[in-house]
């Protein structure tokens, strides 16, 4: 029988081989991932969102049978060019901070007569929200290849920020996970999906820049208010309600480390 030291090594060399041999095939497989993604790109389902999103815009609804062209998301009313670029940031006439989908809520609401509540009750994916997800696509493609500029001047988009901050690093639930569990530090994946690091600024633009996005796993479009939903499962968190300040608050946490970064909305995800 070979000395225990001797079993010791056998089995540490062993371990580390097989562990050789997963990151190559981890490796590998993220390669054939991007391969992939790059081969659909130029056939972005979100492109069909977009179109339904343009006519959701220009076409009159609500009790007030009113468009959506007078809308204001941040460079004046009917501005789409670049507007989500310069979301989330701080509105006069709301007297808050505002991502793309509040202040969408706020311009159904003021403009068509369409209750904020019906948007915010419904489920993701149909009725009111599958209307929002088309026209957040319409927007947010209209700010693809711009440079993310938002902005720090206001003091609640400076608290917002800081809000966001501490609520990406709050570890709570049953398993304590935080937003940082995932995408505080560098070189972490799971289920072979690279996880960017949101605290620097490549790995926000590399997180922020690419959502909204459509996922190929699910066969939706899945706007950052969706996202983040999602994450607040997988850290077993009750579900935040749509367009409330803690989800703002994380996306002004993620925009403001990207700046400068270049938006790729819609993106393609798994």
């Amino acid at each position: 029988m070979a000395p225990i030291s001797e079993v010791l090594k056998r089995s540490l060399v062993a371990s580390l081989l097989m562990m050789g041999v997963q990151s190559i095939h981890a490796q590998s497989a993220a390669d054939e991932i991007a391969k992939y993604r790059e081969m659909i790109a130029d056939g972005n389902p979100s492109e069909l969102y977009e179109m339904s999103g343009e006519e959701l815009w220009k076409k009159p609804a609500g009790p007030k049978n009113a468009t959506l062209e007078k809308c204001d998301l941040g460079l004046g009313p009917g501005v789409v060019d670049g507007a989500a670029a310069v979301l989330p940031k701080y509105f006069k006439d709301t007297n808050r901070v505002q991502d793309l989908e509040s202040r969408l809520m706020t311009c159904m609401e003021k403009l068509q007569g369409i209750p904020s509540e019906s948007i915010i009750d419904a489920k993701f994916g149909v009725g009111p929200k599958k209307d929002m997800d088309a026209i957040v696509a319409y927007v947010v493609t209209h700010s693809k290849g711009k440079k993310i500029s938002v902005s720090m001047t206001h003091p609640k988009e400076k608290e917002m920020y800081e809000m966001g901050k501490r609520a990406f690093f709050y570890e709570g639930g049953p398993f304590d996970f935080s937003c940082a569990s995932c995408h505080g530090s560098s070189g972490k994946r799971i289920r072979l999906q690279d996880l960017p690091n949101l605290t620097t600024h490549d790995g926000a633009v590399a997180g922020w820049g690419y959502w909204p996005a459509y996922r190929v796993s699910s066969g939706q479009f899945w706007t950052m208010q969706q996202r983040l939903n999602d994450c607040f499962r997988q850290q077993r968190f009750p579900y935040p309600i749509y367009g409330s300040d803690v989800t703002i608050a994380l996306s002004m946490y993620m925009a403001k480390n990207a700046n400068g970064g270049i938006i790729q909305t819609p993106g393609l995800k798994r």
